[in-house]
């Protein structure tokens, strides 16, 4: 089977954890960047990636890279593309692209030029041609043009890995499932230790770590991936990649996971949450103020995923929770591992503990800080 490059895609701070993840699946990291890892493989290793990856958001299967100067050039390479054989005539496409080239204005008119090539060229070689539009539910190419240089890439995750398929009913602006599991990894939890996670919201840290400390591959719960519109693909290789990740899944594990919020609305959710990822009967949901959670006894990690305070005045409104948050970990998680995730510098400094480490990330957009603490 012909092998080809694979870009994945990351969110700005979790490309080390990716970069793990791809070398444990035995395929080799030629390079890294900010938001991304590159790597070689076959359409086989694609699906791999996809059903096994924890941070990664994109697997990008490279089909073709040419020099174009314009618009015009690009429909002209594109059109050479045999698509018929790519792309069903009765499937839905969308194109993404990221450009910068001087003769376009408006990426929206690269993708309009690129979906034209090629729902043109199977319109004359199929007699049909493909719907398209915005939405990533069936085959997605995407376009990344730097100058007159420009790689072709499917989509083969389609949506984003980010959508687990387990958060039915996600609360408020909850934590991004796969930033949840960069912070879990961050923190180093190992098989045998307990996770706890008070503040949780609508439970995504405490089901991330379930997932990764049963062998539960995130791809599972997924109903749809980008791959499986398009000609070629391999139903019953991707059904003997889903057995072999099942036969893996450990059942029970020799530690308790706690989640606990104060708004019983969120512990719900977090249960229909848990039980939709098949995890609900390894988390201990509680109903109870941050500070009243049950830690057992047994050293772990705990983390804490508390308001930031964003909004003019809520600061000062947060003083009290951030000094509680260290009380907390003082009196009742000695010998614990502590995280607290928070965009907020000024409150971070009102736990009143010394961070070990300050591993930044990015919740979309905002840039944040996983603060580390060994709580002997």
């Amino acid at each position: 089977m012909k092998k080809s490059n694979i870009v994945i895609t990351v969110p700005e701070g979790l490309c080390p954890f990716l970069k793990a993840e791809v070398e444990s699946l035995g395929l080799p990291v030629k390079s890294t960047s900010a938001t991304g890892v590159y790597t070689e493989g076959t359409s086989l290793d694609a699906m791999k990636l996809n059903l096994h990856t924890r941070t990664g958001h994109h697997v990008l299967f490279q089909i073709a890279a040419f020099n174009c100067r314009n618009a015009d050039d690009l429909y002209k390479e594109l059109s050479a593309i045999p698509w018929e054989t790519i792309i069903p005539s009765n499937e839905y496409l969308s194109v993404v692209s990221n450009v910068r080239n001087d003769t376009i204005r408006d990426s929206r008119f690269a993708n309009l030029r690129t979906k034209d090539a090629i729902v043109d060229r199977i319109m004359a070689r199929k007699g049909r041609r493909p719907d398209s539009g915005p939405d990533r539910t069936g085959a997605v190419v995407s376009i990344f043009w730097r100058d007159e240089k420009c790689t072709v890439y499917l989509d083969t995750s389609g949506e984003v890995l980010s959508k687990r398929g387990y958060r039915r009913i996600p609360l408020g602006a909850p934590m991004q499932e796969t930033l949840a599991a960069g912070v879990v990894t961050a923190g180093g939890l190992k098989t045998g230790e307990n996770f706890v996670n008070p503040m949780c919201g609508s439970g995504t840290l405490a089901i991330e770590a379930a997932l990764a400390l049963t062998n539960r591959v995130p791809g599972l719960t997924r109903q749809n991936f980008g791959f499986f519109h398009l000609l070629g693909f391999d139903l019953k290789a991707w059904e003997v990649m889903k057995r072999d990740a099942k036969s893996k899944v450990i059942k029970t594990i020799p530690s308790q996971i706690i989640a606990s919020d104060k708004n019983e609305k969120a512990i719900e959710a977090s249960r229909k949450n848990a039980d939709t990822a098949g995890v609900e009967q390894l988390i201990n949901f509680q109903v109870c103020d941050f500070a009243e959670t049950l830690v057992p006894s047994v050293p772990g990690v705990v983390v804490v995923n508390p308001e930031y305070g964003m909004r003019l005045g809520d600061e000062a409104n947060l003083v009290e929770t951030y000094r509680g948050i260290g009380a907390f970990f003082k009196q009742k998680c000695r010998g614990y591992r502590g995280g607290v995730f928070t965009a907020n510098t000024n409150l971070a400094g009102q736990i009143g503990l010394k961070a070990k480490r300050k591993i930044p990330f990015f919740n979309g957009k905002i840039e944040c800080r996983l603060y580390e603490y060994d709580l002997y």
